[in-house]
């Protein structure tokens, strides 16, 4: 059983965790950290116990919205909530509509 001590907003802890899923759970740690630093940008004073809680629920919202998205996909549903994504796809349509054109000229 493997053991790494991470650091999330500032304080340490030991977790144990399978052989060779350290740096697995290492790289996990960080982004539960990033989660937290982005509730801290907020502004407020929260405990450590608080910060945790508001990161895991940010975290639990984008898994969230990730199962619903794969649920979509799979079901041959659109998954255009993205307007940046909307906006590339007409852009990448039209140059393919632009060039079917241009074969299609004699």
């Amino acid at each position: 059983m493997g053991q790494v001590t991470v650091r999330v907003g500032g304080y340490s802890h030991p977790v144990s965790c399978e052989d060779g899923q350290e740096a697995h759970l290492v790289a996990l740690a960080a982004e539960v950290d990033r989660r937290v630093h982005s509730v801290r940008a907020m502004g407020g004073s929260f405990g450590e116990n608080r910060l945790l809680l508001l990161a895991a629920l940010l975290l639990a919202d984008e898994v969230h919205d990730l199962k619903v998205e794969l649920s979509r996909a799979r079901a041959g549903q659109p998954t255009l909530d993205n307007p940046a994504m909307a906006e590339r796809l007409v852009r990448v349509a039209e140059r393919i509509e632009g060039i079917a054109a241009g074969l299609e000229r004699p």
